[in-house]
């Protein structure tokens, strides 16, 4: 039997909590948007909600400090198997990406997820976005 305990697809650390919370304050309403692009790599970028348009192509993965997250639905049939770890890091964060002036730089690290909770997800699937 699976334990009915809630799965999160993308949780964050601490030191990635700081960030995000540092920058609400800043910002105001932000989105998370996991890139796939060839200049920034796979790095988890922030924006503005309003200024980065989510579509029919993005899923929502979940919510971290209050904060969406998304990525493209074809990059999540690549990645769902696996929980996002979203941490904040020396660095410059992506070129478009609020936390680059900071100084640090949101990472995503990952872990396979365990059978148990793969059942339990295959009974949640992700929030897809209607535009």
């Amino acid at each position: 039997m699976v334990d009915e305990k809630e799965v999160a697809r993308v949780v964050a650390t601490p030191a990635a909590v700081e960030l995000i919370d540092k920058l609400r304050a800043e910002h105001g309403d932000v989105l998370f948007h996991q890139s796939g692009g060839c200049c920034d790599g796979s790095a988890p970028m922030m924006f503005p909600q309003g200024e980065f348009m989510v579509g029919s192509s993005d899923v929502k993965l979940g919510t971290i400090a209050g904060v969406p997250f998304y990525m493209s639905e074809s990059q999540f049939e690549y990645w769902q198997h696996t929980q996002l770890i979203i941490d904040a890091v020396p660095g410059n964060g992506g070129m478009f990406s609020l936390e680059r002036p900071s100084g640090l730089r949101f990472l995503t690290r990952s872990r396979l997820f365990e059978d148990t909770e793969n059942a339990w997800l295959e009974t949640h699937p992700v929030e897809r976005v209607v535009a």
